[in-house]
């Protein structure tokens, strides 16, 4: 692999890991699309190169985070203090465990069918979850929504977790039906990015450690490809931090048709490459 190609790459992975439009279709549908076959045969190398880029991207988002992080960890944490259960949990612890709550239900689901939904024999599949998950977000986004990330319940998490779920087929986005869930649940815009984007940070970490542990760890890259992991997963990391930053700032002003809008033509785009090559 070329450090061009782990730069696009890493540029892909962090933008599209937090906006709307689903990294794991963006990088599966980008190679194929570039006929790139660099990993062809080698699913362990393949596997270390995509640890590397969700380690950008979580540096990336804990990077902007760092204060809610702090905040948050450090009130779940006195949480296990006697005072503190007597009193009962505060605001933000109560939180910070709904946000691990989440969780959950997608990290059962990867550990049982992420091998079979991330196979590269369904482009068709990820371009149809493109564009239907496209319109439900829109749809969604039409709903009133006054909701801060205070109000965060438990019933909240499980609806999430169960939407995040759902993102392990490629083409429907993490991010993006975990929007789409927290504004059917009456999130304003803001707050359910906020909510997506920070209940990512566990599962980014988890699902990142559980590869890296498959793999046998990174000692196994070869030395002509070390250059290339490492750009892609600055590249990442830096793309992620702006995505973050970019939307946050986005969101106060318009709405999330744009994205519903580019998932439905990268759609339309993949059905006719399929279409011409058939």
């Amino acid at each position: 692999m070329s450090v061009f190609r782990a730069i696009v790459l890493g540029v892909v992975q962090g933008l599209t890991e937090f906006l709307p439009v689903s990294s794991s279709g963006h990088l599966q549908l980008v190679p194929w699309l570039l006929d790139w076959k660099d990993f062809e045969g080698n699913d362990d190398l393949a596997n270390a190169f995509d640890v590397a880029l969700h380690m950008g991207t979580l540096l990336g988002a804990t990077t902007y985070f760092r204060h809610d992080i702090v905040r948050y960890a450090g009130a779940a944490l006195r949480s296990f203090r006697a005072e503190d259960r007597r009193e009962g949990f505060s605001t933000d612890a109560r939180v910070a465990w709904l946000l691990l709550v989440a969780t959950v239900p997608a990290a059962i689901t990867g550990l049982l069918l992420e091998s079979v939904l991330a196979s590269d024999d369904h482009i068709w599949l990820t371009a149809a979850a493109l564009a239907v998950f496209g319109v439900v977000l829109a749809a969604a986004d039409r709903l009133p929504g006054s909701r801060q990330v205070d109000s965060f319940r438990i019933r909240d998490a499980l609806a999430v977790g169960v939407g995040q779920a759902l993102a392990l087929q490629p083409g429907v986005s993490r991010s993006g039906i975990t929007i789409t869930v927290s504004r059917m649940l009456a999130f304003d815009r803001v707050s359910a990015a906020r909510l997506s984007f920070l209940m990512s940070l566990p599962i980014i970490a988890g699902a990142g450690l559980f590869k890296y542990v498959d793999v046998g760890g990174l000692g196994g890259i070869p030395s002509d490809m070390r250059a290339a992991f490492v750009a892609g997963t600055i590249a990442s990391a830096l793309t992620g931090f702006l995505a973050v930053w970019g939307l946050i700032k986005l969101l106060a002003r318009v709405t999330f048709d744009g994205f519903a809008l580019y998932r439905l033509l990268a759609a339309a785009g993949v059905f006719a490459v399929l279409a011409a090559r058939a």
